[in-house]
């Protein structure tokens, strides 16, 4: 499986990415988590990617966030640089000023970006939910998505996730999933998001084996614990491609 890091911009990105070059494929980009206000995770994305080419770059992409300018301007300065996809998804409520709803879903800003704006090259991806059937989830995956990022992976919805998975794999398009490891330290961020994690720390080897051929790779974080995160990508190592 391909390993990537959840990765949380701040002011010092550059020191963390090279904390974690080392154990990941790469970085799952986050664009002003909960509606506050972080470096941009494109403008991040594309010094990750300049810097470390050999690596996969992938931010979210907040609609929200964005008018439709932006949208297009965003999306061309990243095929520009080469990142390896964008995820569009509406995204959370911005904590400052109103949610832009000029694109209406990511379903529209996907065709705009392809039909309006003429993206190209550049990979454009969907956040799959486990709160839905697995019916609705393979009628969106069977949509005009180049791949797919699936949210609230825990043991019990490992079903779900297969289903998925194998149309994608019918379908020839990459499925990842996030793990979200719970600790002593992000239990008060865990219980405010309200997300169920994948594993606690003891479990991750065993938990990570139960995804292996299932999913392309996994998207590990321990939301807001740092230290955590380290122990967890090496825990992960095993597990790489």
């Amino acid at each position: 499986m391909k390993i990537l890091h959840e990765f949380v911009p701040t002011r010092k990105f550059l020191k963390l990415a090279e904390e974690t070059k080392d154990l990941v494929d790469g970085w799952n980009v986050t664009d002003s988590a909960a509606g506050m206000p972080a470096p941009s995770g494109i403008a991040v994305s594309c010094v990750l990617k300049t810097k470390y080419p050999e690596k996969i770059v992938i931010p979210i992409f907040i609609l929200h966030y964005k008018g439709p300018v932006e949208v297009g301007a965003l999306s061309l300065a990243s095929e520009a640089v080469g990142l390896d996809g964008i995820v569009l998804t509406m995204g959370d409520i911005p904590k400052y000023g109103e949610p832009i709803k000029m694109l209406k879903s990511s379903e529209e800003a996907r065709d705009f970006l392809r039909n309006t704006v003429k993206i190209k090259n550049l990979k454009l991806g969907c956040l799959l939910s486990a709160r839905k059937t697995a019916d609705d989830l393979i009628e969106r995956v069977r949509g005009a998505w180049d791949f797919i990022f699936f949210m609230r992976t825990e043991e019990k919805i490992l079903p779900i996730l297969e289903e998925v998975a194998k149309e994608c794999r019918k379908l020839k398009k990459p499925i990842y999933a996030y793990f979200l490891v719970g600790t002593p330290k992000n239990a008060e961020i865990l219980k405010a998001i309200g997300w169920p994690t994948t594993a606690k720390m003891d479990e991750v080897e065993k938990k990570a084996e139960m995804l292996e051929g299932v999913v392309d790779g996994i998207i590990a974080t321990c939301a807001g614990d740092a230290q955590g995160d380290l122990e967890l990508l090496k825990k992960l190592q095993k597990f790489r491609d």
